[in-house]
């Protein structure tokens, strides 16, 4: 008998046990995570809701009324009078229909009316509102709920206001067919944006109006729309433009969708074969071969290809080293097929010719040319530094100024080698130092000058002019080659800028201390206008640049970005915009509301007299309401409504200052300048009872605005007109 282990037959069925323990344990396991991976893509049940004509509204949309489970808040419809609606941006769009196959949502403005020709859109969009998508991919970064889908396109029609007719362009559409009792002093056209530009704009005419409109709404029209050399078939009128307007337009939420479906994946694309589902990858360098689309086919064989690839430039690289260093040697050895062996010798001989014959001049040539290169580039910096330095001894030499100029050594004397830092900001630094009579003064040392030593020449040919109550007081300069320094008279209660919204100061100004620093403020900024022989325009007035003396009495700061100009000039030429975000007039942007004058001054003023007056920001991101976000409309209206604003330990009579100080910012901070008084008017409106001033029109941030202003005044004219059996369209509006 063999010795050996002995088995019992008990042993056999034990073992077989726990090895069946050891898979359900894992086959739980892998159930229990597939379950978590499956629920975690999946959205909450939510029944479909629907509202008139939308019968199935779904992930992501949802309405008002539903669940806050229920679908994704940034596409919430409303339902209103059995109409669904949808807001987008300023206004509420029409529903027409919603396709969760395609992503797409079609929507109609609600001043286009079926039947009546005359209804015009009452919303200012075009396709610059959104991001575009392409049909098979996109982001899923795409931060915007809504893009314009490439599959469908989209169509902007401008609206033109013009004052005389337009006879020698047909592509000018008409829309008189669609007026009653012709206004012969308005003449209205339409124009199908694809083929509007700049130069396709009469002098007489201006845009009134852009629409969009969806390329699917071509084939609706009852005359089909072809395009001949970029130019619109003439057969195309006013009333098949309405047509299309009819029909809408589609935006897609395709990116939220790939996101949903693909979650934490870089890129995914929407399928070609199924439509409607999405290929998640995690990289969007995407091996394009298993798809149908691929131009080589859908047999082609990546792998393959690439093999080969990497032969043939590893082979051309051998050889270029081999041609460089005279080598001879066979091939490498690769276990391939016989066409790839003739790609790596070719490659080899490629390489060795480029090595042997090309490479040695290139090298020359581009050692040589980087020598000459550097060598240049240190002759330009040399001369580009004593130009600047040449342009600013030339300014010191021809004008007669009244600081003194001190040298860099006694600067640093005058700071204790820069040891008490005031603040530093875009411009340099700041220190506190004390003059040998023992007089406080801040240092600010310039850091990178601007082109020819412009922002040094600006602050002391400015500044080094004038003396008033109100403008800091430049007691010298410093210009040692690039060490700039400019010495002023020293506030000890700082800048205006911390005094506004600001909960962690020891001193709180009341309000008739702001009333009074908004008063010096604005007596400086008219002295500065008409008070020199030059008109000077400061372009960065802002609280960061007014200071307070020890007793709180206001001086207009910082001339970097300063002009002189002669007082016979009322226009202004600027090569770019200049100031401050918020604080700069809206006529450095657009150009259509006015020319640059000394009108951009009084604006940054009601911006800033806007925000001593409340003590707070204009600007709130955090704002509940639409109307509380820029807080001179929600000024405006308080005042219009002749509702109380609550302010906190206020009395009467700062009430009335307070209310000056509101009216007069509302009437600085107008769109057009020629709108806005000149600082001289604003003292008094200051100075004088409130009752004196008028109540100023509600302010426009952007030109938009005041086009849809005038829409709605339009808007309201049409139906007066239509309740008298007359239909009036766009009137001109003054410039």
């Amino acid at each position: 008998m063999r010795k050996g282990k002995s088995c019992s037959p008990s042993a056999e069925p034990k073992s077989l046990i726990s090895i069946l323990q050891i898979v359900m344990v894992v086959v739980l396991l892998l159930h229990h995570q597939t379950c978590d991976a499956t629920s975690s893509n999946k959205q909450t049940y939510c029944p479909p809701s629907s509202c008139g004509k939308i019968t199935i509204i779904k992930h992501p949309f949802r309405l008002m009324d539903d669940p806050t489970t229920c679908g994704d808040p940034r596409y919430e419809l409303s339902c209103e009078n059995n109409i669904t609606m949808l807001t987008l941006f300023s206004g509420k769009y029409y529903v027409k229909s919603i396709d969760y196959k395609n992503y797409t949502i079609r929507l109609v403005d609600p001043g286009i009316e079926e039947g009546d020709c005359s209804s015009i859109p009452r919303y200012y969009l075009n396709g610059n509102n959104f991001t575009y998508s392409y049909s098979i991919s996109t982001d899923r970064y795409n931060e915007d709920p809504y893009q314009i889908d490439g599959r469908f396109g989209f169509q902007d029609i401008i609206y033109l206001n013009c004052s005389k007719p337009v006879k020698d362009d047909p592509e000018y559409l008409d829309t008189a067919l669609c007026r009653v009792n012709l206004d012969s002093k308005s003449h209205v056209y339409a124009f199908v944006g694809g083929y509007f530009y700049v130069g396709k704009l009469k002098d007489y005419c201006r845009v009134k109006l852009v629409a969009m409109s969806s390329m699917l709404a071509f084939p609706n029209i009852s005359v089909s729309v072809s395009v001949r050399d970029g130019v619109p078939d003439r057969q195309l009128s006013y009333q098949k433009i309405h047509e299309m307007l009819l029909y809408g337009f589609e935006i897609s939420w395709i990116s939220a969708a790939c996101r949903d479906s693909c979650g934490d994946n870089e890129y995914c694309i929407l399928s070609e074969i199924t439509r409607g589902d999405f290929e998640c990858h995690q990289s969007k360098y995407i091996d394009k071969c298993s798809y149908p689309f691929d131009p080589f086919g859908p047999e082609r064989n990546c792998n393959h290809i690439l093999t080969k690839l990497l032969i043939f430039v590893e082979e051309i690289l051998l050889g270029i080293i081999k041609g460089a260093l005279k080598i001879v040697g066979t091939t490498k050895t690769y276990k391939v097929s016989k066409q790839e062996l003739s790609i790596s010798k070719t490659g080899l001989e490629i390489g060795k010719i480029i090595g042997r014959y090309l490479l040695p001049p290139c090298i020359v040539r581009y050692v040589t040319g980087l020598l000459v290169f550097c060598v240049l580039m240190i002759y330009i910096c040399q001369r580009r530094h004593l130009s600047i330095y040449e342009n600013i001894e030339v300014f010191l030499q021809t004008n007669t100024l009244i600081p003194i100029r001190y040298s860099y050594k006694e600067i640093k004397n005058m700071t204790r080698s820069f040891r008490d830092k005031l603040g530093e900001g875009g411009f340099g630094a700041v220190y506190k130092g004390k003059l040998r009579s023992g007089q406080l003064v801040a240092i600010k040392m310039l850091g990178k000058s601007k082109g020819n030593g412009q922002d040094f020449i600006n602050e002391v040919g400015t500044i080094g002019r004038i003396h008033h109550t109100n403008v800091v007081r430049l007691i010298g300069f410093c210009f040692e080659r690039s060490k700039r320094a400019l010495v002023y008279e020293f506030m000890p209660n700082g800048s205006l800028d911390k005094y506004i919204s600001s909960k962690e100061n020891a001193i709180s100004l009341t309000y008739n201390q702001m009333y009074e620093i908004s008063l010096g403020v604005a007596r400086g900024i008219s002295y500065l206008h008409q008070g020199c022989d030059m008109q000077i325009l400061h372009f960065d007035i802002k609280p960061h640049n007014i200071l307070l003396d020890e007793n709180f009495i206001s001086k207009v700061s910082d001339f970097g970005l300063a002009r002189l100009y002669p007082n016979d000039i009322s226009i202004v030429t600027l090569t770019a915009a200049r100031g401050t975000i918020g604080y700069m007039a809206p006529e450095l942007f657009y150009q259509n509301i006015g020319g640059v004058s000394y009108k951009a001054d009084v604006y940054s003023f009601g911006m800033l007299l806007m925000e001593m007056a409340s003590k707070r920001r204009n600007l709130n991101p955090h704002a509940d309401r639409s109307s509380q976000l820029f807080f001179p409309f929600w000024i405006y209206n308080q005042l219009v409504e002749e509702k109380d604003i609550e302010m906190d330990e206020i009395s009467n009579e700062e009430m009335i200052n307070v209310k000056k100080m509101f009216k007069t910012a509302l009437w600085c901070i107008q769109l057009k300048p020629n709108d806005r008084p000149p600082m001289d008017r604003v003292i008094e409106m200051l100075e004088g009872n409130i009752e004196n001033i008028e109540m100023p029109p509600k302010p426009s941030l952007y030109p938009n605005e005041v086009i849809q202003k005038d829409l709605e005044v339009t808007s309201n004219e049409i139906e007066s007109d239509v309740a008298i059996d007359s239909v009036s369209f766009l009137e001109e509006t003054s410039a």
